[in-house]
């Protein structure tokens, strides 16, 4: 793995299913204008995961995808899943894979930044005034809650099928993903809300207790608690009201989706899913970055996916895993050229702008970069 003064760095490619491998091919291809012109280079170690890695190995996660990505500064993803792999009763499904890299790799902060862009209030089916001035951050915890706690399980009996999942969690796993919401908002506009479902739940009733104890610990950031019903609303009638919003695996998952709308697609939200706490002790956190959206295999392979939430995926993980802020922020910068000059993939196409296909795209995106 390279180190801070290093030019060089191992990056680990997981195209997954579906269109992965379409915004995947755009990703890189941005990273290697960025290593031209800033003097880095980049090497890709590919793995395999998802239904791909299902079909040619039996397991959804294999132990060499593992330890390629053990072995490198960052690891970029494309998506995972699909029809073919829906079966209920399957015994592995694409998504396990996920989980498990998740679970290996400690990756427990998940951010999924929004911000409309206004060359895209077009695109976006709420009125332009309601999403002009968003620009929030979502802190999601991702390796608890529902999605991995146990029991976790399906069976019979002479009363028919039944099916649990447990939501545990535990004081540490909440402190840390609270304290990487409060170091964040200190970066940004000094707000925070927790979003919980406390008046239900007993894991959000600690959750709520734990926020209000360690809020003590930051007294210039603003801290309100929320249910994440009454957040879900606020989203969409008031969403430039949210600076930061830290919440439990789930209730994360479904409101980042919510509010791909406010930026017009899902197909223009990165993520990162970081091993570390962002702006602690170390500038760089070992992370995986993939766009939010999922594989769509009704598009796959027909130039027909936006690859900007993969390039944008890219240029986090240039800034939190490799601490190259500049070299992200001029990714940031050709993204929003591009779009300046009217080119638009399918799904973000408005009157008048001029249509781009996946490729077309990611090399609009490189040209910016280059020059």
């Amino acid at each position: 793995m390279a180190g801070p003064c290093d030019l060089n760095f191992d990056i680990a490619v997981l195209p997954g299913d579906g269109v992965g491998p379409d915004v995947t091919n755009e990703a890189r291809r941005v990273l290697d204008e960025v290593g031209v012109r800033f003097g880095h280079r980049f090497t890709y170690k590919a793995g395999l995961i998802g239904g791909i890695a299902i079909d040619k190995t039996g397991s959804a996660l294999p132990q060499q995808t593992i330890d390629t990505c053990r072995g490198c500064d960052a690891v970029l993803l494309g998506a995972v899943g699909g029809p073919k792999w829906d079966d209920p009763d399957a015994a592995t499904r694409p998504e396990d894979g996920l989980l498990a890299l998740r679970r290996q790799l400690g990756l427990f902060c998940n951010l999924r930044p929004v911000k409309m862009l206004r060359v895209l209030q077009d695109a976006t089916s709420l009125k332009p005034e309601v999403v002009r001035d968003v620009d929030l951050m979502v802190v999601r915890e991702l390796t608890g809650g529902l999605y991995f706690g146990r029991p976790k399980k399906r069976w019979s009996n002479s009363r028919g099928r039944r099916a649990v999942d447990s939501m545990v969690y535990t004081e540490k796993e909440i402190a840390r993903i609270l304290r990487a919401g409060f170091e964040l908002a200190m970066s940004r506009r000094r707000k925070l809300t927790s979003v919980d479902k406390a008046n239900v739940l007993e894991t959000s009733r600690l959750w709520r207790q734990i926020a209000v104890e360690m809020a003590a610990g930051y007294p210039q950031v603003s801290l309100d608690h929320m249910l994440v019903d009454a957040c879900a609303m606020r989203l969409i009638r008031d969403p430039a009201y949210f600076d930061v919003i830290v919440t439990e695996n789930m209730f994360g998952d479904i409101l980042t989706d919510e509010a791909s709308m406010l930026a017009g697609s899902m197909g223009m939200l990165p993520s990162a899913s970081l091993a570390g706490i962002p702006g602690g002790k170390s500038s760089r956190a070992f992370g995986l970055y993939e766009p939010i959206h999922g594989s769509a295999p009704d598009i796959a392979g027909l130039d027909l996916a936006n690859p900007i939430a993969a390039i944008l995926s890219a240029g986090m993980l240039l800034h939190y895993s490799l601490g190259l802020g500049r070299e992200a922020t001029a990714v940031e910068r050709a993204v929003l050229q591009v779009l300046e000059g009217g080119y638009r993939t399918k799904d973000i196409m408005t009157g008048g702008m001029k249509p781009a296909g996946t490729a077309q795209m990611g090399r609009l995106i490189a040209g910016k970069i280059r020059k």
